[in-house]
């Protein structure tokens, strides 16, 4: 959990840059991302020079040489604000800037040195990086929560600025999804429109919190830093954003893919990932050209949500489970492209279970009603039972101010917190035991509904297809005492006027 200082510092750093004269939201964290990146590679030479000294050897792998020590940030912080400027915007050592230098760093660094093409620095003044690095370098960034927390913050603030919601995914609900998809030891994960990579942050974070021991295994602190972690994306600041997020949660090499998922070059990506997490784009329309072939075989369609689904099965090894986000279009759709990809799912795949969120969850960018598809991939069907649950209430506000509810955490919204305000932990609790669900009934929040009954209704997944609703008899008076009431209300208001004017008399 982010700490009031922490939170204080970042949000300063955001003022600076905003009163500085850079208002773009996403270009704030782009600039604050490089200088933090920026700062990570002196702070990995440091303790490089720490371990070549303790032992008496040379500096094994050198991300600076020794021409290149002013452009450290140990050494330009120290600078007056104009040296500092010039060391970011015009050639020294090597004929290199600070800004060049750390586009040229390569693998040694990190993933995040990968994704550095195109890469721009938009910092106008000397006095705003000089005021900004200051602010940069008080932070204290030890450990991977705290560096962490800071990043997610910074993230969490493309929403409160009321910009580029569309690429973040509201955390809680990630949560929710990671926490009932149970992220194994040996899984693949993979987010084929992966953003700035928070489900992936969030199964991460998962494994930490639920199962620290496995990081004891060798075996397996190597797979999770390289091949537990997978992500496509074609936006190139998404893809730098996404990689410097998962660094800073201690994911040092995952694999992100600068391509589109959905593209005829990503053909040769399938059976390859056992839990798919996503919140694939909603509304978008390709052209049947530029998507890739076998998606269109398992569904003939330009629209990306239902292409997406097609993606996620194609991806999957068989038994690899999908937790995915998707509009509530996708469970009615009485379009030819709808059902067939409902039943592809429900008839050769099984479905497990169909969350109905409120429509205010993806507010202030969307209002859009959404659903959470649980699916397992199986090439055989086993579709028995669907689990269906309601959503009312997230432990946030349903208007544009999405506010916490109650004593509810910034985070989350679960602290403290009413069911009647946040559904979120009843989901997860009755989802891990979904035997005990099978008595409920249709006017229960949560039920089972049947294969045949999904069938027969032409693969429909809306939960009010299923739902009863009990409708209380309310019983009235007869218009004809109604009326009197009004008339005996009416009479002691004039009465009581009387009595005013009187006493006024």
């Amino acid at each position: 959990m982010i700490t009031g200082e922490l939170k204080s510092q970042v949000d300063k750093i955001w003022d600076a840059f905003w009163t500085g004269g850079i208002s773009n939201p996403l270009t704030v964290i782009e600039q604050f991302t490089y200088l933090l990146f920026i700062r990570r590679l002196d702070e990995k030479q440091l303790l490089e020079e720490k371990k070549a000294n303790m032992i008496g050897v040379p500096v094994q792998h050198a991300i600076y040489t020794e021409n290149q020590q002013e452009l450290r940030w140990s050494a330009f912080k120290n600078k007056d604000p104009q040296t500092m400027f010039d060391l970011f915007t015009r050639p020294a050592a090597g004929g290199l800037t600070v800004f060049d230098h750390m586009k040229e760093v390569g693998e040694k660094a990190g993933v995040f040195a990968q994704y550095m093409k195109g890469a721009t620095f938009m910092i106008p003044t000397p006095r705003l990086l000089d005021q900004v690095v200051q602010m940069i370098s008080l932070i204290k960034m030890e450990d991977r929560d705290t560096k962490g927390d800071l990043y997610e913050y910074l993230l969490s603030k493309i929403a409160s600025a009321g910009t580029n919601g569309q690429f973040r995914t509201p955390r809680h609900i990630i949560k929710m999804m990671v926490e009932m998809a149970e992220p194994k030891k040996e899984d693949t994960i993979c987010d084929p429109a992966c953003g700035t990579a928070g489900f992936l942050v969030a199964a991460g974070e998962y494994i930490h919190e639920h199962h620290k021991d496995w990081f004891h295994e060798k075996e397996f602190r190597a797979h999770y830093n390289s091949s537990m972690f997978s992500g496509f994306e074609f936006d190139p600041t998404m893809l730098r954003i996404g990689a410097m997020n998962l660094q800073l949660h201690g994911i040092e090499s995952p694999n992100l893919i600068g391509k589109d998922a959905l593209s005829e070059s990503n053909g040769d990506i399938r059976d390859r990932y056992t839990l798919i997490l996503a919140n694939p784009p909603f509304k978008g329309s390709l052209d049947y050209d530029s998507v890739e072939n076998s998606l269109l075989k398992i569904v003939q369609t330009k629209k990306t949500e239902l292409l997406f689904l097609g993606l996620m099965l194609r991806k999957l090894k068989t038994g690899g489970r999908c937790a995915v986000i998707i509009p509530d279009g996708v469970l009615f759709g009485s379009s030819k492209a709808h059902k067939q990809m409902r039943e592809e799912i429900i008839a050769n795949h099984k479905l497990n279970a169909v969350i109905s969120m409120p429509s205010g969850v993806f507010k202030p960018y969307a209002g859009v009603s959404t659903a959470v598809l649980f699916f397992t991939k199986t090439n055989s069907g086993g579709t028995d039972q669907v689990w269906f649950y309601d959503m009312k209430a997230d432990g946030f506000s349903l208007d544009d101010k999405r506010a916490p509810l109650g004593a509810s955490s910034p985070e989350g919204g679960e602290e403290g917190v009413g069911h009647e305000q946040n559904n979120i932990p009843d989901i997860i609790s009755r989802y891990k035991n979904l035997p005990a669900e099978a008595d409920r009934k249709r006017t229960d929040q949560s039920f089972m509904v049947p294969f045949e009954e999904i069938k027969a209704n032409d693969w429909d997944l809306s939960i009010n297809r299923y739902k009863e609703i009990v409708y209380e008899e309310v019983a009235y008076d007869p218009p004809a005492d109604i009326i009197a009431d009004i008339k005996a209300l009416d009479a002691e208001r004039t009465k009581a006027l009387q009595t005013l004017e009187e006493l006024l008399g």
